[in-house]
């Protein structure tokens, strides 16, 4: 093995046990001082490497890596949980807006009609004294109330006009059914004598006590119930 072979094979590792490099290493001073010198300079590596690590430093360094992930999850949790409360206070401002704003009675009672169609298959038959009862817990309607059967009711319960609580009846009308609310006087309140959309019809009529609104699909009912209720509305 030639010189610059066995240096080369030297540096790389000077306790390389192969054969060849053996031989080389056993035939030449010079080589064996060479080695002598790789091998103290690694000791002297080794041991300049060897520095004493610090009591607890691994639990040290465990906990400041905890003690981050802690900091930045709670600065992410603080941030989320701003948000929210952003969101809510936003939504609860918008919410009673909205409650304080104007009330359309005519697109509400077609909504309420569109959506609330368990009202229409009810088959109930409700006395104007069940109704009556309703009514009297009413705010703003004062003694408003019905002095005699307006025909047949088949539905009854309360409803929230935009923050006004009314009553929402089923009447039966000529050939069909009637929705017809009954809506405590309000500031708020936007009223049109005759509305409609693709599928039902309305008109409202006001008293002195309270807005009537009625729906239906046909307008012989809406005439009929009408009439009904001008009798025994009081």
């Amino acid at each position: 093995m030639d010189e610059l072979k066995f240096r080369r094979q030297a540096y790389g590792d000077p306790n390389n046990q192969d054969p060849e490099f053996l031989e080389a290493l056993s035939q030449s001073e010079d080589n064996q001082a060479f080695i002598a010198e790789l091998k103290a300079l690694d000791g002297k590596i080794s041991q300049a490497l060897r520095i004493p690590v610090a009591e607890e430093l691994s639990e040290k360094l465990l906990l400041k890596q905890q003690l981050a992930v802690h900091h930045a999850q709670r600065k992410r949790t603080g941030w989320m949980l701003a948000m929210a409360a952003s969101v809510a206070f936003v939504a609860g401002v918008s919410f009673s807006l909205w409650r304080q704003g104007p009330v359309d009675l005519g697109q509400h009672a077609l909504a309420h009609v569109r959506h609330e169609t368990i009202a229409m298959t009810s088959d109930a038959d409700i006395s104007y004294q069940a109704v009556n009862a309703k009514l009297a817990s009413l705010k703003g309607l004062g003694s408003a109330r019905f002095n005699s059967q307006p025909g047949r009711v088949f539905y009854s319960t309360f409803c929230d006009f935009q923050g006004i609580e009314s009553i929402h009846l089923v009447l039966a009308g000529e050939q069909g059914k009637v929705t017809v609310f009954i809506v405590p006087p309000e500031h708020r309140v936007m009223l049109a004598e005759a509305f409609a959309d693709s599928e039902y019809r309305g008109e409202a009529i006001k008293t002195d006590s309270a807005y009537l609104v009625l729906v239906a699909e046909y307008p012989q009912d809406l005439d009929a119930v009408k009439e009904e209720i001008k009798q025994s509305f009081i």
